[in-house]
Parts: C-alpha cells; structure tokens; sequence
C-alpha cells in the first residue's frame, strides 16, 4: 500500500463521522468503559441488570434526553439523538434495543403526542432514568394492523377518568420492552370511547407499577422468557383488568376530552387522525435503518480484516495467500462494502432531513420536536401501520418534505435491515469456522439484529406503504380525486415520462460508459419510473373492472413491493453519489468507485429485470457481470482502508480474530 493510500483512513474517517461527530466521539470512549462490555456467557437476569446499569450511564451523559426540548433536560437536536443510537449499534444490542425503548418510545410517546403538561410532568424523569416505562402498542392477535387494536378505553363520566380493559386473553399487549422488569409506567395505545361513540386508537400513559416494583392493582404482566437474541431486554406481556386511569394520563396533542366529558379533536376525521399519531413513528425506523448499517459494518469490518490475514492455498513451491486475494472472496465481500456505503450516505441524509423538518415544523405546537431514536422489543411488527389510504393525511402533515421523509424512512428501513441480515451471514461464512467463534462477536449480532426486519413495522408492510405513496404524490396537483382518477393518472404520467427517456439504452459495453454514474443514476430512475408505470397500469385495470381497490392493491402487492425497493435503491444511488461529490479531494476518487461497484453491483443482482425490460441486451448484461468483477478486483487493495474509515476503535470491535 502507497504512503498516499495509508493516509487515507484518517481523512476518510472525518469525513464519514459527518454531523455530530462529537456526540459520535463521545458514545465510542463509553463503549469501551466496562460498564458496556457484557460477557459473552451471562445469565439472563444478570444481562438485563448489566444493560439496566449501562443505560443509567447514558441518561447521566445527557445522551438519552437529547430530542427532548431544553426546559426538560434535552437538547432539542433530534438528528444528534439518532447519531447516539446508530454508534450504540456497534457494542451490545440489548444496550441499544434498552436505549431506544426508554428514551425514544416512551420518552417520544409522551413528548411526540403528549402536550406540555404531559412534558413538564414526566420527561425530565424519563431522560434521567428515574421513570422507566413502556410502549405498549403491540396486541398478541394483532400485528401491523395497528388500527384494528382490541385494548379498550371507555370514559366514565362520574368517576371523569378512563377505564381500561383487555377484553380477551389474544388482546395482551406482547413484546413490550422494559415490561417484565424495569418498567413503572407505559404509553399505552387502545381503542378510545367517549359518551358511547368510538373514536378510534389513541394513547394514554398508565402506571402498572409502584417505586417498589410491585404491580398495581389490575395490571398483570408476563416475562416473555429466552428469545433468539436481546435477551438483556427485559420483555413481557401486558394484561388491564377494569384499570382506572385519570383523565389527563390521555396523551392529548391530536385529541383530548374535556372535564364535562366532551372529545375534542383539531382533525375531524379519525382516519386521519389515526395515520398523523402513527407518522411519529418516523424517527424509530430512521433509527432502526441507522442502527442496520452499523451492524452491518461490524460485522464486514471483523471479516474483511481477518481475509486479509487468513492464508490459504497458493501456488506450488510458493507461499500461501491471504484469502482476500481470491476473486470469490472478493465478491462475496467488497459488493457488501460498498452497499454499507451506500446505506451510510442514504441514511445519513435521510437523518438530517428528518431534523430540518422537525425544525422547520416547529411551530406545529409548544416544544415540538423528534423522538430520537426508537427501537421496540421483537416482534415490534406491531409499530408498523396498514398502508396509508389515498387522503388520509389531515392538511397540517401534507407537505411534500415530511410525506417524503416518510416514505424514506420505510424504505430505507426495510433495506437497511435486509441488508444487515445478508451482511452479517456472508461475513460469518467468510471467516470459516473462526466465524462461528461467539468471540469475534458476528453471530450474536446476527441474531440481535435479526429481528430489524420486523421493528418499526414489518418490512414488507413499510414497502407497501413505500409504492403507495409514489402512487398519491401527485395529490397536490390533482385535488380530491378517487383511488381510481389517481391510479389513471399516474399511470398515464408515468408512461409517458418512460416513452420519453427511451428505455432501448445504448449497446456501449466499454468500461468508460459502465463506469459513469450518469448511466447509473438513468439505469436506476428508468427501473423505478417503469415499475411505477406497470403497477399503475396493473391496478388501473383491476379497478376498471370493479375489483374492489383493497383487493386490487392486495392482488399486485409483490409488484409495488419491487416497485418500492427499486424507488428506494435509486433514492439511494443519488444520496452516495452527492457523497461523493462533496467528499475531500484525497477521499473522492476511493469512494467514486465504491459507488460504481454498489450501482453495477446492485443492476447485476437485477439484470433479469433489466433484460426482460429490453433495458440491456446479453452482451451488456454479461459486461456489466465483468466488470463488477473488475472493480472488486481493484478495490481489493483498500478493502482494509474502506472498513478502517469507518472508525470503529478496536475496544469496540472487540473481535479476538482481528483486534490486539
């Protein structure tokens, strides 16, 4: 390696440390104190005290309370409270899963949908640790159906409180973190009624322990016992029995109800109503994508450094060669790499896209701001939402850079996850059996991190809702219109958009046009804009021949799930690629290639697609197969660059293969 290569990893480091560098810093030193090194071999009841006390180091750094308004003990700086959560996401999970589960779900329920009564009473406590608790969203019998919750709230006008129930055993909230031990009290999503009429899912805080730890009166809890991973979170299941809560414990930003018992809402409709609570769910999936990649490069920085190291075979009379020499090491690696790469630069932007509307929405109401990072125990499906309908934002949440935020963070989520989970297997297989070895740490996070697919809404619900908001952008320009008028639009749009960029793409299989990103960006927004255009066109005659539009959305769901997928890739393309452009002079042409090898990468594992489409014909296909081979090739040589510029210390790798 050139004294000019070797230098690299410093700037390369700065450079990705990117914003809130210092709250990075500051995580990574904690990280390597003993209070977050958790045994490999502990008991369960042992781990959870130990990441009970890990999390009381946080809240005394300020580090969980940091999406929180000054007055209550924060910083109002969203974005930073995400940087903490996705640096956590290189040491222990049940650390990181804990973090998100105080501090960003229930302190964020209270601060994202309580009002300021709600956040002088009780977030201050929360960022300190003094109040740990719960969300329980999650139902035994429902997942991501959110809306269809079974937990009830009726109002009693004589008593002027709540009474909660859970009306059959199916209907126990499951899975929620910080219940079977830690948690005193829980945001609380149920089925609201007041005077006889139904108003649909709202949240109320509960207590269901004392300071003892002794349950309250009608509350009943289960642990829910060994998981496949993140057992130092402490999980249960949550039953109400005739559980009376006060009147002001209700959650009131979007809805309230008065002493005289009258329920008031600034949004009439409960449709809409319902999807703009559930839209503060944003900065968990942002989070969970965040926290995806930092998984992802423990995992292929472990195994890039030990294939650099690992000998095996050679020629004859001849040394053996580090197993990364070999072409199939290469692509079993370096593609992974540079996809980490790209998700870094996509979820780093979605971030602080995230913080400058949270900023820019300020004056929605008193203090508003976002959740900081959110995270629920397994089978946290249940954070999820049916797809939104056509118009079921209210106007106050319709701006066009929220609704994309949104759909952002569901479609990064869910390929942030996904790749996580395929990351981590290749890098386990990579390192032979030394891979197996529970020291060097890939596969317990192969089995912490596992269940992202299913946090903050099941993946293939999120990419739904991903496809159908390409389906409604249009909104704006078309006024009231019917799932039908808006399905005909777009499809007419779109065709027409794909007609005129000429999807018959140039025969050229030179290096020089395989490698520009213009042929990338224009690969990638041709594949997105067709499947727009087919799902659309797919569904305009469903509809016209009166299928119901569940039932036609229901019938073409794997193609708006490759639709979403396709949108999401290319919305990450742009975002590497403007990294790479405002990169440092030393840093750009490394990383220029990186993304050549994610984008080529990315249309090799697709070409199916690309060749039935008549996008490239078999010369180009098996070209861009070669040359993807042949940036491997080259990048080979900083394959240990590009993982050390992530800047994980070796105190916090801690793999015994690669580290001392």
């Amino acid at each position: 390696m050139n004294p000019a290569t070797r230098r690299i990893p410093d700037a390369l480091r700065a450079y990705l440390a990117g914003p809130h560098a210092d709250v990075r810093r500051k995580v990574l030193e904690l990280l390597q104190t003993p209070s977050f090194h958790i045994p490999l071999e502990i008991e369960r009841a042992e781990h959870r005290t130990r990441v009970l006390e890990a999390l009381q180091v946080l809240a005394d750094e300020g580090l969980g309370s940091l999406a929180y308004p000054e007055a209550y003990g924060g910083r109002g700086a969203p974005g930073r409270a995400i940087a903490v959560f996705e640096t956590l996401a290189f040491g222990d999970s049940s650390i990181l899963v804990k973090f998100g589960v105080q501090f960003g779900l229930w302190g964020g329920s209270v601060y994202q949908l309580g009002t300021e009564k709600h956040h002088e009473r009780w977030l201050g406590k929360i960022g300190a640790l003094e109040l740990p608790g719960c969300y329980a969203m999650t139902e035994i019998g429902h997942g991501s159906n959110v809306r269809g919750l079974e937990t009830t709230a009726t109002w009693n006008d004589e008593a002027g409180a709540f009474v909660l129930r859970t009306p059959h055993e199916g209907a126990g909230k499951e899975w929620i973190g910080n219940a079977a031990l830690h948690g005193r009290m829980a945001t609380v999503f149920t089925q609201l009624s007041v005077g006889g009429e139904d108003h649909g899912v709202h949240a109320l805080v509960v207590p269901i322990r004392d300071e003892d730890g002794a349950l309250l009166p009608g509350i009943r809890i289960e642990d829910n016992g060994p998981k496949v991973g993140l057992n130092g979170v402490d999980n249960g299941r949550i039953w109400f029995d005739e559980v009376w809560v006060p009147r002001e414990n209700l959650l009131d930003r979007f809805a309230t109800v008065t002493e005289d018992g009258r329920y008031e809402s600034p949004i009439d409709s409960a449709g809409r109503r319902f999807f703009t609570m559930l839209g503060t769910l944003v900065a968990g999936r942002i989070s969970i994508a965040a926290a995806s990649v930092s998984a992802a490069k423990v995992g292929l920085a472990v195994a890039v450094r030990y294939s650099e190291e690992r000998r095996q075979f050679g020629p004859d009379d001849g040394p053996e060669v580090p197993i990364l020499d070999y072409p199939s090491h290469q692509r079993r690696l370096l593609p992974r790499v540079a996809e980490t790469y790209a998700l870094h630069f996509a979820v780093r932007d979605l971030a602080e896209r995230y913080a400058a509307v949270v900023k820019g929405r300020a004056g929605d109401r008193p203090g508003h701001g976002g959740t900081g990072a959110d995270a629920d125990g397994p089978a946290a499906d249940a954070a999820g939402e049916a797809p939104a309908e056509p118009g079921s934002r209210p106007e106050g949440r319709s701006d066009e850079a929220l609704r994309e935020v949104e759909a952002r963070a569901a479609g990064l989520k869910a390929l942030a996850s996904w790749h996580a989970a395929r990351a981590l297997q290749e890098s386990r297989e990579a390192m032979g059996g030394r891979g197996y070895h529970a020291e060097n740490r890939i596969g317990r996070l192969r089995a912490d991190t596992d269940v992202f697919a299913t946090f903050e809404g099941a993946n293939p619900v999120l990419l739904q809702l991903v496809a159908k908001s390409l389906l409604i952008q249009y909104r704006e320009e078309m006024g009231d219109l019917s799932v039908l008028d808006i399905v005909r639009y777009v499809a007419d749009r779109a065709g027409t958009r794909v007609r005129e960029r000429n999807p018959v793409a140039t025969r050229r299989t030179d290096s020089d046009h395989l490698r520009d990103p213009e042929y990338h960006l224009q690969a990638f927004e041709y594949r997105a804009e067709r499947l727009l255009e087919s799902a659309a066109r797919r569904m305009k005659g469903l509809l016209d021949d009166g299928v119901d539009p569940f039932e036609a959305f229901n019938r073409v769901q794997d193609h708006l799930e490759t639709l979403a997928v396709a949108h999401t890739e290319w919305i990450t393309l742009r975002a590497f690629l403007d990294g790479v452009a405002e990169a440092p002079d030393d840093v750009r042409p490394l990383l220029a290639d990186v993304a050549r090898l994610y984008a080529l990468e990315r249309m090799e594992a697709d070409r199916a697609w690309f060749l039935e489409a008549g996008y490239v014909e078999s010369p180009k296909s098996r070209a861009i197969r070669a040359e993807v081979g042949a940036l491997c090739g080259e990048l080979r040589e900083h394959a240990r660059v590009l993982v050390d510029g992530w800047g994980i210390p070796d105190g916090v790798l801690g793999a015994v293969d690669v580290v001392g």
